[in-house]
């Protein structure tokens, strides 16, 4: 007699912004076991997002971890770590090690992370939005814009909160252990992303060892937000396929 497979919880984790992922961003999931979190406050090393996330799993014997743009390289750094629930991971608009590796650039990144009152608000989170942005934002299922940015950290993101997880990023590195991934990855790329560029997700690629890309046409780095259903459908092939090869090896 055959029994149903036991459905993983989705795990959704943050982006930059620190915010839960919104009901507009999980609907499309249909009606699948999910989870999401607010990012702490403050925390300035990646390995304190990890410890974060793996608390709030802990009662979890079978997840999937979705980590979107910071949150992608959250996810990477608990996947490293082989936790035993983990079932498959999926990573969008995120990289391995900090992206920019132009030392001016970087210097310009401390110091915005520097700003606080006005200059935080006006200056800060302008040119954050800026980077943030892609031709395609209007496009998809949700209208996006660069104002629609500035108003999720303006809303979600204290000033604190940004410099500390600047620092993280600024740091953090998986490429060396991204061979420790043990679980099938799929890696979703937008196809315009200023913010990280196209190096990052072919280093993924190339370390982890079940990975696989999927680039979504007409898409920017705020795909989540501007195209909630399609983002969502790439995911849910992703789980289908390895759901199939599960009941495929059991056979």
């Amino acid at each position: 007699m055959k029994t149903s497979e036991k459905i993983p919880t989705l795990v959704f984790i943050p982006c930059f912004s620190g915010a839960p992922w919104s009901a507009e961003q999980l609907d499309p999931y249909g009606d699948v076991p999910k989870r999401t979190l607010r990012l702490p406050e403050g925390a300035d090393d990646m390995e304190r997002y990890a410890d974060y996330v793996e608390n709030v799993v802990a009662d979890l014997d079978d997840y999937v971890l979705v980590g979107d743009s910071f949150g992608a390289n959250v996810a990477l750094a608990v996947a490293t770590r082989r936790p035993k629930g983990l079932r498959a991971l999926v990573v969008s608009g995120g990289f391995a090690a900090n992206p920019v590796t132009s030392k001016p650039w970087k210097a310009v990144m401390r110091a915005i992370g520097k700003a606080r009152g006005p200059f935080y608000r006006q200056l800060t989170l302008r040119a954050h939005a800026h980077r943030l942005a892609s031709p395609f934002d209007s496009e998809g299922q949700v209208y996006w814009s660069e104002a629609r940015s500035r108003e999720l950290f303006l809303e979600n993101t204290p000033a604190v909160s940004f410099g500390a997880r600047v620092r993280a990023a600024l740091v953090a590195d998986y490429v060396d252990v991204l061979g420790q991934i043990q679980v099938p990855t799929l890696v979703l790329t937008p196809s315009h992303d200023v913010l990280i560029g196209e190096d990052a997700s072919k280093v993924m690629i190339a370390g982890i060892p079940e990975a696989r890309e999927v680039t979504l046409p007409s898409t920017g780095h705020m795909f989540r937000f501007s195209h909630p259903v399609t983002y969502a459908a790439a995911v849910k092939d992703f789980l289908a396929t390895q759901a199939t090869t599960r009941q495929s090896a059991r056979a």
